[in-house]
């Protein structure tokens, strides 16, 4: 370590964090410009590696860059509060000024090794996953791209530089969700995606619009800065931070998928493997819980908007959870079980637990980016097959898939020692100890949502892996195991959703929020209680799919109104299909084009036009072309103007 530690944060400030963020754009620049040249390689390997190469890259910047940190910003937390890295000034108009900055904190450093770790592993996955892809340099030119945005969201010191990453995502998952565009069902599913963001970033412009006009700024220090000065908003209470929080919270829904604006997340399975493993898990649906988390200290001055945030989330938790026991796809079970986990960490966020949330956005990344990759792997061996009825056994036939899949189920579930029991016992604690006007009921809806979950992945594990194969001969007949660029993502995922827990992440990123640690009541019944919660549910799916298969048809027949109600996802597409087509296709139709296009707007331009028309068919009556008559004319006006004369 050098002796001048000011001149090394000197070159940190000025280097590294640039690099992390511009190594994925420089991926994404040569794979876009010298994208025909890598295709002359037979195997196609050159764009993969290269993309690889730069977010590998990052990652090793990042952790860097973190350790760096704690050596030369040490408190009693291992890191504290640290100024943005300002560059130059970006917008400048009259009062209105953002700079050009990064922002590095504890919270943005967890986030950075989040999406460069997780998103090397996926890059890692999707060189044998798309290995026989045609359109191998279009894939990593937008996984670079995804990552560069991403970074730019959790890196930007201010909400307009986060909402350019912001923005930039929810581009790249409409790419990425249909990037095979050739399929209608999954051009549909990437332009749903991109359509219904652009609801929830309504939200986030006119939030934003709104904080600079209560705040007089946009930047994250200082709206944590002055936060603590502002005077707290009461239940029910609209002053101007409840309005900007709400409204901030609109686009958070859009992008993490909270009700009622879920219904792109399931859809976006349409895309490879891996992308749904880059945006559940890792990147683009976890953006609305940080920009949730990193404008805490504004949340947490308003009570309403705490309330709104935990009962959406509570809600969506419950309800997400609902619908994945029915699904039959194995990606879709995983997409209900990521809106499901997101509303957890909202939940979390609700009662100002906002450490908490992070906690479990980050070993939420590991078991999920697991078992995503994992339902990959099972899809590989089933040559594309994703119909869990059509699968069982399985544990024999791929074992390292089966091992690494056990371990982000036990997680998931939340059983002891494996990361996600941790976060989710956090998250419950500070449900039963908030004193919010939700009290004690957002503890009872975690908990038979914890329930819930344990019992759809126990479902899962045990029609995709246990029983007798249920395929046809010939899709056994190729049963293999996933190439070792696979499998060696699933091992390290494997030991993060294990260790992941360990690590104290409510404890690292606390001085971000700047409030006081929470001294509710903890009791020490909730982690008892959570694990028998997780086991009743394993047991009871272990019941009805090894031990009485018979038992889920015969439920299903005796609670058919309720059963369709979770197939049909409580009628939120079907609202939003009826919507679109009665409202916006058949009332634009009807009323604007009929109406008030053709009608009014027409009427008025045709009716001028034959206003027009009809004045001079009567005024060309007396442009006769007659000498004779325009000579009486004239005698006529020279008599009746004399007489008028003589007459006055």
């Amino acid at each position: 370590m050098a002796s001048d530690p000011v001149l090394q944060d000197n070159l940190l400030n000025k280097f590294l964090p640039w690099a992390i963020l511009l190594l994925p754009l420089a991926g994404f620049t040569v794979l876009s410009l010298f994208g025909n040249w890598l295709k002359r390689d037979k195997e196609e390997r050159g764009a993969g590696i290269l993309a690889c190469a730069t977010v590998l890259t990052s990652f090793g910047l990042s952790v860097w860059t973190v350790l760096r940190l704690w050596t030369l910003l040490p408190d009693q937390h291992g890191l504290r509060f640290a100024q943005p890295y300002l560059s130059f000034e970006w917008i400048e108009a009259g009062g209105f000024r953002v700079p050009l900055s990064l922002l590095l904190d504890p919270l943005s450093c967890v986030m950075i090794l989040v999406v460069t770790g997780i998103g090397s592993l996926i890059h890692i996955y999707s060189l044998g996953y798309m290995a026989h892809d045609e359109e191998q340099v279009r894939f990593f030119s937008y996984l670079n791209l995804f990552t560069f945005f991403m970074l730019v969201l959790v890196l930007g010191g201010s909400l307009p530089l986060a909402f350019v990453g912001w923005e930039g995502v929810g581009l790249c998952s409409y790419l990425l969700i249909g990037f095979w565009f050739k399929k209608k069902s999954a051009s549909d599913a990437g332009n749903k995606a991109f359509i219904v963001n652009r609801v929830g970033d309504a939200g986030l412009i006119l939030g934003m619009i709104a904080a600079f006009h209560s705040f007089g700024s946009l930047d994250f220090v200082d709206i944590a800065t002055n936060a603590g000065s502002l005077a707290g908003e009461r239940l029910w209470e609209y002053g101007p931070i409840t309005v900007v929080c709400l409204l901030l919270f609109v686009g958070a829904m859009g992008k993490s998928a909270q009700l009622p604006l879920h219904v792109w997340l399931p859809d976006a399975m349409e895309g490879p493997t891996p992308v749904s493993a880059l945006i559940h898990a890792a990147t683009m649906v976890t953006a609305g819980v940080y920009l949730v988390a990193r404008t805490g200290p504004l949340y947490a001055k308003s009570e309403t908007a705490l309330f709104v945030v935990a009962g959406v989330g509570a809600l969506t938790a419950f309800v997400a959870a609902t619908i994945a026991l029915v699904q039959t796809d194995i990606k879709k079970v995983l997409a209900y079980s990521t809106v499901s986990q997101l509303g957890y960490m909202f939940l979390a966020c609700g009662v100002g637990a906002f450490g908490v949330g992070v906690f479990h956005l980050f070993t939420h990344a590991f078991f999920k980016a697991l078992l995503f990759l994992g339902s990959g792997s099972v899809i590989h061996a089933m040559s594309g097959e994703q119909d869990m009825r059509q699968m069982g056994g399985l544990r024999t036939k791929i074992p390292w898939t089966f091992w690494t899949f056990v371990i982000g189920f036990l997680a998931i579930a939340g059983i002891p020692f494996f990361s996600g029991f941790y976060s989710k016992d956090e998250i419950l604690i500070g449900a039963w100890a908030s004193h919010g006007p939700l009290g004690k009921g957002l503890f009872l809806s975690a908990f038979l949502t914890a329930l819930l979950t344990a019992f759809y992945m126990s479902r899962l594990l045990f029609m995709t892996f246990f029983g007798k194969f249920r395929g046809s001969h010939e899709a056994e007949h190729h049963l293999h195991e996933s190439p070792w660029t696979m499998l060696l993502p699933l091992v390290i995922l494997a030991v993060g959703s294990f260790a992941a827990g360990y690590i104290q992440v409510p404890h690292v990123v606390e001085p971000v929020f700047r409030l006081e640690p929470a001294h509710g009541e903890h009791p020490g019944w909730v982690p008892i209680a959570a694990t028998v919660n997780a086991l009743v549910g394993i047991a009871l799916a272990y019941w009805m799919y090894i031990r009485k298969t018979d038992l889920p048809a015969r439920i299903a027949a005796s609670a058919s109104p309720l059963v369709r109600l979770f197939e049909n996802k409580w009628g939120f597409d079907l609202a939003f299909d009826g919507f679109a087509r009665n409202v916006v296709v058949k009332g634009s139709e009807s009323f604007l084009w009929k109406v008030f296009d053709a009608g009014l707007i027409d009427g008025l331009v045709n009716g001028v036009g034959h206003f027009t028309a009809d004045l001079g068919a009567r005024v060309r009556l007396v442009e006769t072309g007659l000498v004779r008559a325009y000579a009486l004319a004239i005698l006529g006006g020279a008599v009746a103007l004399i007489g008028y004369l003589l007459w006055s």
